[in-house]
């Protein structure tokens, strides 16, 4: 992400998103209300002549600007849309007051204008710049002859599998089974290589695959081996995945990942409760008024009620007295979790009645 233009007096940020993970940031810093203006593409149906019936129109590409009244972002498919009134654009193709639908695109410089722009919204462009600095990590948990990937993004893990062998069992004798265990491995490892700077594989599961395959790539794959680093775990597939960043082994490995921190700070709140904390609170109601005693020393909130909940004031009141916001994505397990709590909670600084 960049940030090409900054007008603190007219509340207008302009910004070049470069990756999903700048979407998925973009998706909660832009509320509803905002303004928003980039260049789009549009069909224009042309009234000059005599029209065939076949014809779908023209697309034209030019600069349109709306007042956002929805916001969705794709897990899947990476998109982000932003639905509106029409505030700016050429009159003589579309017609102002209108609704349409502007997609943000990568690359392509994206203006937005607040009434005021509160300090958690600057924080996590921030943010996005930084992570896009930093290199990503990704998960491989074996069990036998399956693979399961976690690629870890910020906006939570990306799972891409089951990667299957064809590896027979110990007991069963095949004089193929080597020859098998290396096409695994090897698909394996192309399936890791489809990905661009990884700065970590964490290597895991329930048996000895994960230590044969980490061996594999220190007599094969040198470069890979020197990035790895193996762990246990109970479970294969995606379970296996959610143990290892419960356990933080990816939070040591790169500390500034944010789905690692806000994982190990959901299961931190978990555990305070779990051994009937005084200085802990959860739910709207109950988070809120710990808000405005002052009494938040960390304030953890679901990205989805930041708009919904109208918190930005409350985030800033957070932040005014030296304490600590955290927006927790609703995509992964621990955004889950705290949904189920009401969407927000805090670690107090003192016990509240």
């Amino acid at each position: 992400m960049k940030i090409i233009n900054e007008d603190e007096k007219e509340g207008i940020v302009e910004v070049v998103p470069e990756t999903l993970d700048d979407l998925w940031h973009l998706s909660h810093v832009i509320q509803i209300g905002d303004n928003a203006s980039s260049k789009t593409t549009r069909r224009i149906q042309d009234n000059t002549g005599d029209k065939i019936r076949s014809d779908r129109g023209i697309k034209k590409t030019f600069y349109l600007g709306l007042d956002i009244e929805s916001i969705s972002f794709h897990l899947f498919t990476g998109k982000l849309r932003l639905t509106g009134v029409i505030t700016r654009g050429p009159e003589d193709l579309i017609p102002l007051g209108s609704h349409h639908t502007l997609e943000v695109k990568l690359n392509v410089p994206l203006k937005i204008t607040k009434p005021r722009w509160p300090k958690w919204a600057i924080k996590r462009l921030n943010q996005a710049i930084d992570a896009s600095r930093k290199l990503s990590a990704i998960i491989v948990v074996l069990e036998d002859d399956t693979a399961t990937l976690g690629l870890m993004r910020q906006f939570g893990i990306e799972y891409y599998g089951p990667i299957k062998g064809n590896v027979s069992g110990k007991r069963i004798l095949d004089k193929n089974r080597q020859k098998n265990i290396t096409q695994f491995y090897e698909k394996v490892i192309e399936s890791i290589a489809k990905f661009d700077s990884i700065q970590n594989i964490v290597i895991a599961g329930p048996g000895f695959v994960k230590n044969d395959f980490h061996d594999y790539l220190k007599d094969n794959h040198k470069d890979l081996a020197k990035i790895s680093v193996v762990d246990s775990t109970g479970a294969g597939g995606r379970n296996g995945i959610n143990e290892v960043l419960k356990k933080g082994t990816v939070e040591k490995l790169t500390s500034e990942n944010r789905v690692a921190q806000e994982m190990g700070a959901v299961n931190n709140l978990l555990e305070n409760i779990g051994k009937n904390s005084s200085k802990i609170t959860y739910g709207i109601k109950e988070t809120k008024n710990a808000i405005n005693l002052g009494a938040v020393s960390q304030l953890l909130i679901l990205d989805t009620k930041i708009a919904s909940e109208d918190m930005d004031e409350a985030m800033d009141m957070v932040e005014n007295m030296k304490g600590e916001v955290m927006v927790i994505s609703s995509e992964h397990d621990g955004g889950k979790q705290l949904e189920s709590l009401g969407g927000m909670a805090a670690i107090l600084r003192y016990k509240i009645a």
